[in-house]
Order: structure tokens, then sequence, then C-alpha cells
């Protein structure tokens, strides 16, 4: 398997693990808190969306210098592929929100 396909699973895998991840502790959290877990996850999921992508790619700025400076120089291929991996990434972090709202709303959503 190539690095760019690898690299597409592991984006992937980053993104949905910190929003499932996160969201599922913040459960427990709010369990020991006694709060509504269900909220709480659902909460969760939805603020830390955005920082799963930006944890799945490896920082803020980086892939978009990375992208700015082959798209400079007239080498898009390489910009095509980080910002195929930011969508990747992007997806991860959406799947595990819509797992997430699946388990708290009982398996079906409005």
């Amino acid at each position: 398997m190539g690095v760019f396909w690898a690299n597409i699973i592991l984006y992937f895998c980053i993104a949905f693990g910190v929003v499932f991840g996160g969201s599922m502790l913040s459960g427990i959290a709010a369990v020991l808190t006694l709060q509504s877990p269900t909220e709480k996850m659902m909460t969760v999921a939805e603020n830390i969306k955005i920082w799963a992508m930006v944890a799945a790619v490896g920082g803020t700025i980086d892939p978009i210098r990375y992208i700015e400076s082959h798209v400079a120089i007239g080498h898009l291929n390489p910009a095509i592929k980080q910002i195929i991996l930011i969508i990747v990434a992007f997806f991860g972090a959406q799947i595990g929100t819509s797992l997430i709202q699946m388990i708290c709303k009982g398996g079906h959503q409005p």
C-alpha cells in the first residue's frame, strides 16, 4: 500500500477517534459529575470536530503552507493530495459525530 493511501486511512481514523473517544469519555465524566451524558456527548462531539481535523492533519497552518508553497511553484499534485487528506479528516470527524448522535438518540435521527 502506498504512503498516500496509508495516510488517508490514518487521517480518517485519527479524526474519527478524537471525536468518538473524546465524546465517549465526556459521557463518563458527565455520569461522574451527575450531568446528562447524552447531552454532554453530543455537545462535545460537535465542539471538538474541528480539533479532530487539526489533530489528524498535524497542525493548523502547516498544511495550508504546504498547499500554498506547491501551488506557487506550479506543483498541483502535492497540493491536491494535501487537500484530499484534509477532506478525509473532515469525513472521519463527521462520521464520528454522526455515530455519537446515533448512539445518543437511540439509532434514529429526526
